[in-house]
């Protein structure tokens, strides 16, 4: 048997540092066994999905020196690798499931399934919505499919009873069939939920082994059912430990930066980067602290992993980043990898035209740039004493940016100006108003180039860093204020 393993990840944002970490112990897995590591794209989001998200999670994931057999860029066998390609594939299982008797329609409108929860809610119940709950009477049901109502396909589970699942490093789990719903398939717009794609995508790429976060466990019985209902044998699962934030919390860009783009924007080395990830709950036999993916992948052993939430640790992230500078780069490696960060003709290319109307002197383009070639700038709160709102509509303002940045789908400045815009007219601010504090969170000075430039050139991931260290440079927000914070927020 040869052993093949997949990352699937979502073109829906930044490339998350824990797609990364999952893909580099998928990638060892299968590399340490002689096998095949697999890319696919889940992409049946229609509304999030986007090209230019699934090429930065490409660019990321080679940058990390993470390559794949196959995938949606370079082909194979068992293609389409985007799901979204692969709709026909998906009615054909649903309609075997449905003939089977093993899915089933589901006519219920969204007002009924929340009036359903509701009077669960009120009795006490707390179990998962079976097949038997969501059942209309037979005349009903027969006239919405008559009149061609919109609905779902679900899955048939048990009501009650024990569902055992075999996992590599956590040997038997067990959870209880009451606590799982009857899953939807098939959403109203023939597109498949994640568990009907990720099982028929896995058997028909001969996944052998699928290691994925430990948040999927819970939906590990309703693949189980899926592979018995298909009649076919089922991969071996290994759930793998979330990567947590110092606090133990589970790793959220609302408290350490998670987008790949970000920490290769800071200057991190990419080997540096997978090193540490390597690091996140497991081990080199010798206990060394530094070692390169084909050390990994020589020594890998799914075994030593351990199950205790691995805190991803910034400060020791660039301690030993720091380390392969020192040690790995001789001068002419240094400039090279500083010409490769930022100091390349692709990046200065778009700076030129934001510094040229500005200078005088060739002198002149450092102050004026030089935060295009920096990380987080060195920010103090008095460096907002000029900026009009008043302090708690300051944090507020800059807080409410950060959210609105984080749903905007594509990154350019058309888009940034209509969200700037909205939120302007929400505070009742003008423009200028609005943009002097932004101006001083991404740029760190009260005069230099455009901000709504440079907010394009330094991306997503670097321009809300920024923002969120201005916020905890003001103070930050309390649990209080978020409360009242989000409740204004979500009225928008």
């Amino acid at each position: 048997m040869t052993v093949r393993t997949r990352i699937a990840p979502s073109p829906t944002g930044d490339p998350h540092v824990g797609t990364a970490y999952i893909a580099l112990f998928n990638l060892c897995f299968a590399r340490q066994h002689g096998g095949e590591f697999i890319l696919r794209i889940e992409d049946t989001d229609r509304v999030r999905s986007t090209a230019e998200s699934e090429q930065m999670i490409l660019d990321s994931l080679r940058w990390l020196g993470l390559e794949w057999n196959e995938g949606p860029d370079v082909g194979g066998p068992h293609g389409p690798y985007r799901q979204s390609e692969r709709g026909d594939i998906y009615a054909e299982h649903a309609r075997k499931l449905l003939d089977s008797g093993h899915a089933f329609k589901c006519y219920r409108t969204s007002e009924e399934l929340d009036e359903l929860r509701e009077t669960r809610k009120a009795e006490g119940l707390h179990l998962a919505l079976k097949p038997a709950d969501l059942a209309l009477p037979d005349n009903e049901a027969a006239r919405r499919e008559r009149e061609g109502w919109p609905h779902v396909v679900r899955m048939q589970v048990p009501a009650s009873g024990t569902c055992v699942v075999e996992d590599m490093l956590r040997g038997t789990i067990e959870v209880d069939w009451a606590q799982v719903d009857a899953q939807i398939l098939l959403k109203s717009d023939g597109m498949p939920t994640y568990h009907l794609a990720n099982v028929v995508d896995d058997h028909l790429m001969g996944i052998t082994h699928v290691l994925r976060g430990e948040e999927w466990i819970n939906s590990a019985p309703k693949h189980q059912l899926l592979y018995e209902y298909f009649g076919w044998p089922m991969p071996t699962l290994c759930h793998m430990p979330l990567l947590r934030n110092p606090d133990k919390s589970k790793l959220s860009k609302r408290k350490n930066p998670t987008s790949i783009n970000y920490y290769r924007r800071m200057g991190f080395l990419p080997q540096a980067v997978t090193n540490y990830l390597g690091r996140m709950g497991w081990s080199m036999p010798d206990e060394r602290e530094k070692f390169s993916l084909e050390e990994m992948i020589g020594h890998f052993d799914i075994q030593r992993v351990s199950l205790g939430g691995p805190v991803f640790d910034l400060q020791k992230l660039s301690w030993l980043n720091g380390l392969y500078i020192r040690e790995d780069l001789d001068d002419a490696a240094l400039l090279e990898a500083l010409k490769d960060w930022a100091f390349n003709e692709d990046y200065v290319r778009q700076i030129l035209p934001e510094v040229r109307p500005r200078v005088e002197t060739l002198s002149d383009v450092m102050p004026l740039a030089g935060h295009f070639f920096a990380g987080v700038p060195a920010l103090e709160a008095s460096d907002f004493d000029g900026v009009k709102p008043e302090r708690e509509t300051l944090v507020k303002l800059l807080q409410f940016l950060v959210w609105r940045l984080e749903i905007v789908p594509s990154w350019h400045k058309d888009a940034l100006l209509a969200e700037i815009k909205a939120l302007a007219a929400h505070f009742e601010l003008k423009m200028k108003d609005f943009l002097a504090p932004v101006f001083i969170a991404i740029t760190g000075s009260a005069s230099s180039t455009s901000v709504m430039d440079a907010m394009a050139i330094l991306g997503s991931d670097m321009t809300r860093a920024r923002l969120r260290h201005a916020i905890e440079v003001l103070g930050g927000v309390s649990k209080k204020q978020a409360k009242r914070f989000e409740k204004e927020y979500r009225e928008l």
